[in-house]
């Protein structure tokens, strides 16, 4: 079984910066792909980022790429996403997420998420 618990949400102006942290902890996480997954109200979730299991390999959804960063520290079993220049249409609650491989992550479809921090981009 694995767990992640997520932190770093809140209220931010547009064109700010947030980092999220996932904490994980469970079965051996050094395998999984680890990132983040995001839905909306009333939309259906969506892949935000990920990142390889060695931290080699990272991708992002179109919407997102240049503007979020994914990074993970294996030794703490710790994946981060760094937001920069925010938009009203990041608002969502945001999930960790891992999965042994990729596909199903880039599908909004991880194995294993956390409960989700609330991110709230003002115009």
């Amino acid at each position: 079984q694995v767990q992640l618990v997520e932190s770093g949400g809140g209220l931010v102006q547009a064109g700010g910066s947030l980092r999220l942290s996932c904490a994980g902890s469970g079965r051996t996480l050094s395998v999984y792909v680890m990132g983040w997954i995001r839905q909306a109200p009333g939309k259906e979730r969506e892949f935000v980022a990920a990142i390889s299991w060695s931290g080699g390999s990272t991708y992002y959804a179109d919407s997102v790429k240049g503007r979020f960063t994914v990074s993970r520290d294996k030794a703490k079993n710790m994946v981060y996403l760094h937001m920069n220049n925010l938009k009203p249409e990041d608002t969502a609650v945001y999930y960790c997420a891992a999965d042994p491989g990729v596909r199903d992550f880039v599908r909004g479809r991880p194995y294993y998420r956390g409960q989700g921090t609330q991110v709230s981009v003002s115009s």
